[in-house]
């Protein structure tokens, strides 16, 4: 075989498919979030306002933050020096956990490298913790979740997204007395919409299920304290275990579960994804407590209202130029834009004459006919930066000749 051709064949099918992706050099610079500096490929420089990142609060500046990462790494130096097993567990890690568990008024919660990990190995985990485990899935959930689910081995049903009738009609088939969990988030990020989590909860109770909560998109940015949007709901004592990332609204690296100390306990002592897996530095770790415990007081509830007001601000002018965006009421900005060469053009167009920064989204993280630009509007984007991205919006949709409409549900 020609390996060489297979690869180039490869990725020219992307490349004909407009949906190759393009990293693009970006400096974030401490104290100017969102604003940061884009390398061009020839070397020249370009300030440009970042749209599409997920620091949603802009912790990842936050002298807070920042103090308690310079603490740590005076004191312990780079590394955690090994798996949580083997020398990688220190005091910042525990203390992290605390802060976690905590928040979600959990007995315990366990740190992993990202949510992603967290997701992965604790879904696959969790069929040997519990023998003939039968996993419930949305059909619109993470990439992360599809396969722990897939790696489990084990009895799977795919419901339609947020169709409680759909999962009812799928427990109701299954053996009564077989273990059951069902697995959703509380926001999909990519058309921003809440997943149904007090319907679930019922349903588990009803039928005899564990629950399992990705709350990725919303911690640090729903409830009084910023645990999610299953706080905010008053479900979250409801939920057997909850996942969630401290690299979005917390601004710094990592992701964990929280739940009951035993199944924390369980999943800690049978995931190969942790075990093997060296731990995050403790610099990472201390700061990501201290960007949890500022966002459970009053300058998270602050720093929150802000935000949604400014997501309200944006996806209202939006919505005023005819732009067809995706609104269910989260702070997620998608615009439909239904073409891959449309979407990668625009988000080029964007950077290079405007100074503004988004990265197309394209199959496979979306379906074919559905590629859109997802801005995520933040606290310190300003009225002035707002209204720059509105008018180039406009300018940039008329000139692609693309049609206008009521904003898509």
């Amino acid at each position: 075989m020609d390996y060489n051709a297979a690869i180039e064949a490869s990725l020219q099918r992307l490349h004909d498919e407009g949906r190759y992706r393009t990293f693009i050099d970006i400096e974030r610079r401490k104290g100017h979030f969102p604003h940061a500096v884009w390398t061009r490929p020839d070397g020249s420089q370009k300030e440009i306002t970042v749209w599409c990142g997920n620091d949603y609060l802009g912790m990842g500046q936050h002298p807070a933050v920042l103090a308690a990462m310079h603490e740590a790494l005076d004191a312990t130096g780079a590394g955690s020096g090994g798996t949580r097993n083997i020398s990688g567990t220190t005091v910042w890690h525990k203390r992290l956990e605390a802060e976690l568990a905590d928040l979600h008024g959990k007995a315990a919660a366990l740190v992993f490298t990202s949510a992603y990990i967290a997701n992965d190995a604790t879904l696959s985990t969790l069929r040997t913790i519990f023998p003939g485990l039968i996993i419930y899935s949305d059909a619109l959930n993470h990439a992360s979740m599809i396969e722990g689910v897939r790696r489990g081995n084990g009895e799977k049903r795919i419901f339609r997204h947020n169709d409680v009738a759909h999962l009812r009609e799928l427990l109701a088939k299954d053996d009564p007395a077989a273990p059951k969990l069902i697995a959703f988030e509380s926001i999909y990020s990519m058309d921003g919409d809440f997943g149904p989590i007090k319907e679930i909860c019922d349903l588990a109770e009803e039928f005899g299920a564990l629950t399992y909560l990705d709350e990725v998109h919303a911690v640090g940015m729903y409830g009084p304290r910023g645990a999610g949007v299953a706080e905010r709901d008053g479900q979250m004592h409801r939920l057997d275990i909850i996942n969630g990332t401290l690299a979005k609204a917390y601004g710094v690296f990592g992701g964990y579960i929280a739940a009951s100390a035993k199944l924390v306990d369980a999943v800690r002592s049978y995931a190969p994804g942790f075990i093997f897996t060296t731990s995050l530095p403790p610099a990472v770790a201390a700061g990501a407590a201290a960007s949890v415990r500022f966002l459970k007081g009053e300058g998270g509830q602050t720093l929150r209202e802000a935000h949604q007001t400014q997501a309200r601000v944006l996806k209202s002018r939006l919505k005023a130029m005819g732009l067809p965006i995706i609104d269910h009421g989260t702070h997620i900005v998608p615009v439909h834009v239904g073409d891959p060469i449309h979407c990668k053009m625009l988000s080029d167009m964007l950077l290079e004459d405007h100074g503004i920064y988004v990265q197309p989204i394209n199959y496979p993280t979306v379906p074919r006919g559905t590629e859109r630009l997802r801005f995520t509007p933040s606290p310190v984007h300003g009225p002035g930066e707002i209204d720059r991205l509105v008018r180039a919006m406009d300018r940039l949709w008329s000139h692609c000749a693309l049609n206008r409409a009521e904003a898509v549900a």
